[in-house]
């Protein structure tokens, strides 16, 4: 008896910018000591480059400094799975240091955080209080600014 095996099609650049576009949750892995290290990111996305706010500390950081090269998936899915699609993009981390295009993606923060009705309790992964406005992002720096580039490869499936 012969399996078939059901490949996942791909998306065209235009769905997964969607998918990208749509989303504001995203998991980076890192090349670690021994293994691999992931974790999950808030993004912003201008419609060619993805944005993060790590807090600026954590293994992280070291992992950045060590090797900026990462993996970032972003996936959409269905609660019974019935629909699923994932964006993996291969690329660098690159630290914005300017600080006009520093502020100017903190604010992209603040309003997906504001626009699209985020819990207050999003706050503590950007190392903040619960209780602290969204606008403290743009008062105390206390996230590094990172973007995506250099981008080798993009895998996009979709089950339908």
């Amino acid at each position: 008896m012969s399996m078939d095996i059901l490949k996942i099609p791909k998306m065209e650049k235009r769905e997964y910018d969607r998918i990208i576009d749509e989303g504001h949750v995203s998991r980076i892995a890192f090349r670690g000591m021994e293994f691999p290290y992931i974790a999950p990111f808030l993004y912003v996305f201008d419609g060619r480059y993805l944005y993060f706010l790590p807090t600026k500390y954590g293994r992280k950081i070291d992992y950045f400094r060590n090797n900026p090269s990462v993996s970032v998936e972003i996936e959409q899915y269905s609660q019974d799975l019935s629909t699923f699609r994932f964006v993996s993009l291969q690329g660098r981390l690159e630290e914005i240091r300017d600080p006009d295009l520093s502020r100017g993606i903190r604010a992209r923060f603040v309003d997906m955080i504001r626009t699209r009705g985020l819990s207050p309790r999003v706050m503590s992964a950007l190392g903040h209080s619960p209780d602290d406005p969204p606008e403290k992002i743009l008062q105390e720096e206390r996230n590094l600014v990172w973007k995506l580039v250099g981008v080798k490869d993009i895998v996009a499936l979709k089950n339908g």
